[in-house]
């Protein structure tokens, strides 16, 4: 009998990952998605047509962790062994905009599921989306699992209160459950409005011609910037050992904004310089300086090691975004072909 596991924000960078982490393991595999009016699921649709079969292990539910009744609902019909919860309204700076929401779906989404678990008597082991943002104004240099937390933006304060009642019900209910506090972990999954994919986005757009400028907020910025695909293992071995409890997930290495931008415009033999400014309206009303993280703990406990280099993830990302650029270069050279004639292209 395969192993069932529960994904919330399944269609999401690290979602994706995980899914198909999971089903390479033989799991089944159920994710919760928001009903919308447009799909939303370009990150695994390709897992459908997968030669294993894995289409067949893959069932995707419709609910919101702001709904208590579609979460009773979906953990009854699945009865996961494993549940990973990465749903959330996940924009540091968007978070500032709409701050209710985000406490309502980062904070708030979480008890709700927990309490789901405690409410059907099942009992899965629990992984919960931490964030490197709960250390904000950072008290130490590197952040520990001992380091405590000073969260900067909403959604840091949302994921402090996610955070706390994971080991609430971890304590009070004897669940399995774990907090993975994962820095910043990047991929050419990540979303277009996150500044790493801005950055590669603008950056190989600049190259072809489809765009002249980048505008960004604080370049001095510094990050701790991983691979998304090693960060989804993490969340994985979590699950799989004797005793549940919390990891800092991290390279123990940072890079400015400034070097992201360096690496990506370089590798393009392009000077960032002379195409980046600054707009104030990309700067967070309270800014978070330095993350560094020191992930000790899950290397002796877990035995994991992070596989991929911030030089390598930066490449990784340009050469993706650069072949979209290339697409949507010719596409506009079919579109200005068809609007002269040139027969060539053939009619639209």
């Amino acid at each position: 009998m395969p192993k069932r596991a529960l994904i919330t924000g399944i269609t999401g960078q690290d979602g994706s990952y995980l899914t198909e982490l999971l089903l390479d393991r033989g799991y089944e595999v159920f994710g919760i998605v928001r009903r919308a009016s447009s799909f939303n699921t370009e990150r695994i649709d390709h897992l459908y047509q997968d030669p294993h079969q894995a289409g067949t292990r893959l069932r995707l539910f419709y609910g919101d962790l702001n709904d208590s009744s579609s979460l009773n609902t979906i953990l009854r019909r699945t009865e996961p062994d494993e549940i990973y919860n990465l749903g959330a309204q996940s924009h540091v700076r968007v978070s500032f905009d709409i701050p209710e929401y985000t406490g309502e779906v980062s904070g708030l989404g979480t008890v709700r599921l927990l309490e789901a678990i405690r409410e059907t008597g099942i009992r899965p082991r629990f992984y919960q989306a931490s964030s490197s943002e709960l250390f904000g104004k950072a008290r130490e240099t590197p952040q520990t699992e001992n380091t405590p937390f000073y969260p900067r933006s909403p959604y840091g304060c949302a994921k402090a209160y996610a955070y706390h009642i994971t080991i609430n019900y971890r304590e009070s209910y004897g669940l399995f459950a774990c907090n993975g506090i994962l820095f910043n972990h990047e991929s050419e999954r990540r979303g277009e409005t996150f500044v790493s994919r801005k950055i590669t986005r603008a950056a190989t757009r600049i190259k072809l011609g489809l765009q002249d400028k980048l505008y960004l907020g604080n370049l001095d910025a510094q990050r701790d910037w991983g691979y998304a695909k090693d960060y989804v293992e993490a969340m994985w071995m979590m699950l799989q050992v004797d005793d549940a409890d919390d990891y800092v997930i991290a390279t123990g290495i940072t890079h400015s904004v400034r070097d992201f931008l360096a690496e990506a415009f370089g590798y393009l033999d392009l000077d960032w310089k002379e195409f980046v400014d600054t707009d104030p309206r990309y700067l967070r009303p309270a800014e978070v300086d330095v993350l560094l993280g020191d992930a000790s703990k899950a290397r002796q406990v877990l035995g994991w090691e992070p596989k991929v280099d911030f030089k390598q993830i930066v490449h990784l990302m340009v050469d993706h975004d650069l072949e979209l650029a290339r697409q949507e270069s010719i596409s506009h050279e079919i579109i200005g072909a068809a609007a002269t004639g040139d027969s060539r292209w053939g009619t639209i």
